[in-house]
């Protein structure tokens, strides 16, 4: 099984975090549902950032409009951050890696052997 859950990119129905913890690394149906998820929310969160540089520039947007997108901004970043919490939490750690990084050799001595 794996040792950290992974952080979900929806919320469970009370708007609580949603984990999955599995021991298939990530070859599962939700872990490939949860990849394509991400993936939609970024890409939205693309879209409506072209959206508000169109908008930013049009002198005649309407307030409501204006708090419409500060709304959607605020859920695509949300949504950004759980994205990078969630892909931060599955990086390997540098303090369990085995190697040393003082063991690796310097460019001279690659190059002198």
């Amino acid at each position: 099984m794996s040792k950290n859950p992974r952080l979900l990119p929806w919320l469970g129905p009370a708007g609580q975090r949603s984990y999955l913890v599995t021991d298939d690394g990530g070859r599962s149906h939700l872990s490939r549902l949860a990849d394509e998820m991400e993936e939609v929310q970024l890409q939205a969160g693309d879209v409506l950032l072209g959206h508000a540089a169109d908008m930013l520039k049009d002198d005649n947007v309407q307030p409501w409009e204006l708090r419409y997108l500060s709304a959607r901004l605020y859920e695509a970043l949300g949504d950004a951050l759980r994205v990078a919490e969630s892909r931060g939490d599955r990086l390997p750690n540098p303090e369990d890696d085995d190697t040393d990084p003082d063991d690796t050799p310097s460019p001279s001595e690659e190059t002198a052997s």
